[in-house]
């Protein structure tokens, strides 16, 4: 399902506001914290199969003041896996304080930033002000949609040659309102545009339970 965008929620320069900015806390959002847990699929089809991996989330640490969380995501139908295949990704929340939305590395332009944000519906009325200065001096405080860059750093359970890769990242949105995560994965090797959906799982933290797995 489409993001839906709050109608009077449209995000608004500060007076007297410039890039340097308080306005750039986040909202209050209870379903975004450590020990929340996400489930859903990952589309990732080309032209010769269609396919989609189930896949769990969950976030261990979240440190919105820094811009920064991290958690583990587990594929469970990979093809040719034995097991579930495990990652430890790191994010960076879109704050116009720590984060804004150019990417600046992993290979992505400001055109493809741009494209990817604008493939979610709730980032269009913050458009022109990202291709003015990269959205720094947006007030997002009030804004009902958190957008976040997910990279995975490692691989948790298999090794480096298990033939899956994790050279891109993922463009986030994460809706305050409900609670859904939808993504867009950006390798330039790999297919485009491959999906994430995902939907929170334990609000009263009593989601489903991974595994137990090691982080280093």
């Amino acid at each position: 399902m489409p993001v839906r965008v709050a109608e009077s929620s449209a995000p608004s320069l500060a007076p007297g506001q410039d890039a340097n900015p308080e306005h750039s806390l986040l909202p209050a959002c209870t379903l975004l914290s450590a020990g929340q847990t996400f489930a859903g699929t990952q589309n990732v089809s080309n032209s010769q199969k269609d396919e989609a991996w189930k896949v769990n989330v969950r976030v261990h640490g979240f440190d919105p003041d820094h811009g920064y969380l991290c958690g583990i995501m587990e594929a469970l139908n990979v093809p040719y896996a034995e097991t579930p295949v495990v990652t430890f990704w790191e994010g960076e929340i879109i704050d116009g304080k720590n984060f804004t939305f150019y990417t600046g590395k992993w290979e992505a332009t400001p055109e493809d930033d741009v494209r990817h944000w604008s493939k979610f519906p709730s980032f269009s009325p913050l458009l022109s002000q990202v291709e003015a200065d990269g959205g720094k001096s947006l007030n997002l405080r009030h804004y009902p949609y958190i957008f976040m860059r997910w990279k995975e750093q490692y691989f948790v359970n298999v090794s480096v040659d298990c033939g899956l890769t994790i050279a891109g990242f993922y463009y986030v949105c994460f809706s305050c309102i409900d609670g859904s995560i939808n993504g867009f994965y950006y390798d330039p090797n790999s297919s485009p545009y491959q999906k994430l959906e995902l939907k929170s799982t334990n609000e009263g933290r009593s989601g489903f339970s991974f595994s137990s797995y090691q982080l280093q």
